[in-house]
Parts: C-alpha cells; sequence; structure tokens
C-alpha cells in the first residue's frame, strides 16, 4: 500500500486538518519536528498530544538515526481525521525497515511504544525511500 504525500503546507495547518514539512536529517531538525508537530496538534485542538507526540518522537528519531542518507531530508506529515491523527515519517533509506527489539535492553524500545500508543503502524515504500506511518487515536 502506497500512500501519497501531498504538497507542503504551512506549519500552522491551515490547509484543513492536514500538515507536511520536510527538516533536516539531524537532531536539530527531529526536534523542531516534534515541536511544530505539538503546535500543530494544539492548533487542531488534539486532546491526545503527548501520545502522538511520542510517536511523532519516536519516528522521526528513527529516520535520523537510521534511515539517513546524507544530503538528505526527512519529512513529516500529520493528518487529522475525525478519530485518529495519522503521522508518516519519510525518509530515503527504503532498505532499512524498521521491526521492533524483540529484546530491548537500554535501546530499542521506541516501535515498542509506537505499538502501544498507535492504533496501527506499517511500512509502506516510495519511489525512493520509505514511509512509517502509524494511527494514533485522539
Amino acid at each position: 500500500m502506497k500512500t501519497e504525500m501531498t504538497p507542503a503546507t504551512t506549519p500552522t495547518g491551515e490547509s484543513g486538518g492536514e500538515f507536511t514539512q520536510r527538516f533536516s536529517a539531524t537532531r536539530r531538525g527531529a526536534r523542531l519536528a516534534r515541536l511544530l508537530a505539538v503546535r500543530q496538534l494544539h492548533d487542531w485542538g488534539v486532546v491526545a498530544v503527548d501520545a502522538v507526540e511520542l510517536v511523532v518522537a519516536e519516528l522521526v528519531s528513527n529516520a535520523v538515526t537510521h534511515g539517513l542518507v546524507q544530503g538528505r531530508d526527512f519529512e513529516l506529515r500529520l493528518a487529522l481525521a475525525a478519530d485518529h491523527v495519522r503521522v508518516e515519517v519519510s525518509d530515503a533509506r527504503g532498505e532499512r525497515e524498521p521491526a521492533p527489539n524483540p529484546r530491548p535492553d537500554e535501546h530499542g524500545y521506541g516501535l515498542l511504544l509506537v505499538t502501544a500508543l498507535a492504533s496501527g503502524w506499517g511500512v509502506c515504500g516510495r519511489e525512493v525511500g520509505k514511509t512509517v506511518w502509524a494511527t494514533v487515536p485522539r
């Protein structure tokens, strides 16, 4: 199942329930993505901001850590629906798909957290790279 990505909108969400923005694939870019996502969720009046924020933080962190291709950005897309927020993070590294760590130690809890907070999550390929998505109840 391939997801259509839409053109970037303004960070204030004036597109009617959708936010899309590219960020540099750095820790600073991941932090900015999380901060702008939280602002957007507040603007939309989403109650489950903490759950969505944690999912965004994990997926953008994975994009920066495991999906990095030098010189390529990652993209964050939020889509607001009546009962959930869909989070999509796209990076340029299609050959590395995420998988929960069956025996996490001090690292590797991120996708277990996503599994716990989201009603579903998955990966879909794109022309260049992949998109990791999660659906978080509102």
